[in-house]
């Protein structure tokens, strides 16, 4: 099944690092392309910064890298669909962890309302060593604030599971659930900000194996 995307649909993931949003991202878009749709990825415009710059960015540029990662979206969006592979609020959720500061997250939230469809990808794939990245232990608190931000912004979203095809297909299944059967798509392909019927993460925890049988019951239950 192939969704139906107009244009200026943006998907947008976010997720902790090393769960596999780059990858995820990318088979996404190849897949669309595949079945026919116009579509661009948009990379990690912090991470790009970060390896330009050969450092971490201080509180003060925060802002920028956020603002850019926005103007890249919605620059895409004006010809097409949008696979982002991260957004402003990652780069929020990484100024409240690293700095306390919270002042990214009014615009940050209020770009992230105007995406059709935000995926999360869990925590349950192996950590991968990176010198851009502060560790495993990173995870769970980048995952906690994430949810956190969403879920209080009353931002729907969908949480993707599994390794290689299984987390493609995952992500594939939520992509169809939301555009096609809950969803109602607008000219921008911005769904209502209020919290949806689609919306499946597990309130209580961030553990993959309780959020994995939500996903399974739910996606069984439209079986």
């Amino acid at each position: 099944m192939t969704p139906n995307l107009p244009t200026g649909c943006v998907i947008a993931l976010l997720g902790a690092e090393s769960t596999g949003k780059t990858e995820l991202a990318r088979a996404i878009t190849q897949r669309l392309r595949d079945r026919g749709t116009p579509v661009t990825l948009v990379g990690e415009y912090l991470r790009e910064w970060c390896e330009r710059e050969a450092r971490t960015p201080r509180p003060d540029e925060q802002q920028a890298i956020a603002d850019e990662q926005t103007r890249r979206i919605d620059m895409a969006a004006a010809s097409g669909v949008v696979v982002a592979d991260t957004t402003a609020l990652m780069t929020a959720v990484y100024s409240e962890q690293l700095f306390a500061d919270t002042s990214l997250y009014a615009s940050a939230l209020a770009a992230q309302r105007r995406y059709a469809i935000t995926l999360l990808t869990a925590l349950d794939l192996p950590w991968v060593a990176d010198d851009m990245r502060d560790g495993p232990h990173a995870r769970q608190p980048t995952d906690t604030l994430v949810r956190a931000a969403l879920t209080g912004a009353k931002l729907s979203f969908a949480v993707v599971h599994g390794s290689g095809g299984e987390r493609l297909a995952s992500a594939w299944n939520a992509i169809n659930a939301i555009a096609g059967n809950e969803g109602r798509t607008r000219a921008r392909g911005r769904l209502e900000a209020k919290p949806a019927s689609w919306s499946w993460p597990c309130e209580k925890c961030s553990d993959p194996e309780c959020e994995h049988k939500l996903f399974s019951d739910l996606i069984a239950r439209r079986e």
